[in-house]
């Protein structure tokens, strides 16, 4: 027990549970735990009847995987949100502006804020896009901000999902799960709801429409298909907002647009939200290969004829070496300091960073530059000395490809397992949506779980698990 309280425990404290939890905490107690584990097991059993899978890529045995849902809520006080939810306004802000400039006047770069090499080297950073600008200067439509805590006041930013960012259908149905499991539980506490995110997401993106869109937009979902790993999610918020779930050969262009096969013929598509990577969005503009795309999207999109969510060229803002540059790239945009805080970030193409990184490697986390998913990373504190050895070998031939951050002491929220609650890391990806009307962030988020004790690696792929995140009302 006495590594664990080297962690801020979200639910509990000396003296009793913290204030978000006291309500909840009074009614676990009461609960008989035979029973908690037969809801455990009938959560499990929604979720594959449901078809809420996963696959795993590069794997022999990558068959769809159901992500692992504990029932243990994490609950935030409207106080907490309220802190969360401005800084993450601020920095989807921020992060719009900051593409924005890059791909017209570059300010930024003019500056010396930002080194001009990150951006002219950067494979996310699209050329078709320099000198254009989306309807309405809206480039992410949908941002996903990963956020760590480590105290009662301390959360800072992993990373900025700003490409296609996953993980909302799990954030609804693991509400819609409890809801079903626990109705007396949410008479007992008030929650503020997530289950606006569909509709708030197509009145935000209709909002994007093209200006000469003429009357009541039309959205679609692009999906490269049912054996992309986040299908289930493509094809359930598809359905959730009411509109058509489509694939590349749907679509064909039709008098200089975007148009759909339907029963009586192509229909015009003025939104397409789409979660098929910039490289394969347009064969006639990128990957010549791609059988996922459309053939002259790009010229359509360029012509003002359609909006495609996120805007192709985002995914720079993701890089994890812009994301070290992040503090001053909002306070450049806003005018004001960053609300919430960056992890510490080593830069291994800096040649002083790199000999410190190399000199510490078993203390610290390293990550690819363009990395996701908790693939191609380093947690030196859990890597033996030969995995150390072969990836400091990495990092020598390859320096700018990697960035190096502290291990950070990240918070725990309790478990339920067959001996009771017990501790694991999370982190909490929030969604924010942007049109011209503004920002809307759903209040909550995706809780993802590290379900191995000790372990600091939250990601599905990697075996981590998901929680229902509660924000109470005032």
């Amino acid at each position: 027990m006495a590594e664990q309280n080297r962690f801020f425990d979200e639910m509990g404290a000396v003296d009793g549970p913290r204030g978000p939890y006291s309500s909840y905490d009074g009614w676990f107690s009461a609960q008989d735990k035979k029973r908690l584990s037969k809801k455990s097991q009938e959560a499990e059993a929604f979720f594959r009847r449901t078809g809420i899978t996963f696959n795993v890529y590069g794997q022999a045995d990558a068959e769809e995987r159901l992500i692992p849902f504990d029932l243990v809520p994490r609950i935030l006080s409207a106080h907490e949100w309220l802190k969360l939810s401005k800084g993450i306004d601020q920095r989807v802000r921020a992060i719009n502006a900051f593409l924005h400039d890059i791909y017209n006047r570059q300010e930024i770069l003019r500056a010396g804020v930002v080194p001009k090499s990150l951006i002219a080297n950067n494979d996310a950073f699209l050329p078709q896009m320099i000198g254009f600008s989306p309807p309405g200067n809206v480039y992410t439509h949908i941002i996903g901000t990963d956020i760590v805590r480590t105290g009662p006041d301390d959360f800072f930013v992993l990373e900025d999902n700003a490409r296609t960012p996953s993980g909302v259908s799990y954030m609804l149905e693991n509400r819609e799960t409890m809801l079903q499991m626990f109705p007396e539980l949410f008479s007992k506490i008030k929650v503020q709801r997530v289950s606006d995110y569909p509709k708030n997401l197509r009145r935000s993106l209709e909002a994007c429409a093209p200006q000469g869109c003429s009357g009541k937009p039309c959205v679609a979902v692009l999906t490269p298909g049912i054996h992309n790993s986040a299908y289930y999610e493509h094809s359930f918020l598809a359905d959730q907002m009411g509109v058509e779930l489509v694939e590349g050969h749907d679509l064909r262009v039709v008098d200089g647009h975007i148009a759909m096969r339907t029963t009586r013929g192509y229909k015009v598509i003025d939104v397409l939200y789409r979660r098929v990577d910039d490289d394969y969005l347009d064969p006639l503009t990128f990957n010549p290969d791609s059988m996922l795309g459309v053939p002259g999207i790009m010229d359509v999109y360029r012509a003002g004829n359609i909006t495609i969510t996120n805007a192709p060229g985002t995914g720079v803002s993701d890089d994890k070496a812009i994301y070290s540059y992040m503090p001053e790239i909002v306070e450049f945009y806003t005018g004001e300091p960053a609300i919430l805080k960056n992890v510490e970030t080593y830069r291994c193409s800096e040649p002083d960073s790199l000999q410190y990184v190399l000199d510490n490697l078993s203390e610290l986390v390293v990550k690819e530059v363009h990395g996701s998913g908790g693939y191609g990373m380093l947690v030196g504190p859990a890597a033996s000395k030969k995995e150390i050895e072969a990836f400091a070998e990495k990092l020598r031939a390859r320096p700018a490809n990697y960035i190096a951050q502290p291990t950070l002491a990240l918070s725990t929220v309790p478990i339920f397992t067959k001996k009771g609650l017990a501790p694991r890391h999370v982190d909490l990806r929030p969604f924010a949506l942007m049109s011209p009307d503004g920002v809307n962030i759903t209040p909550g988020g995706l809780t993802r779980v590290a379900l191995k004790e000790g372990s600091l690696v939250v990601n599905s792929s990697q075996g981590g698990g998901t929680k229902d995140t509660w924000v109470l009302e005032d």
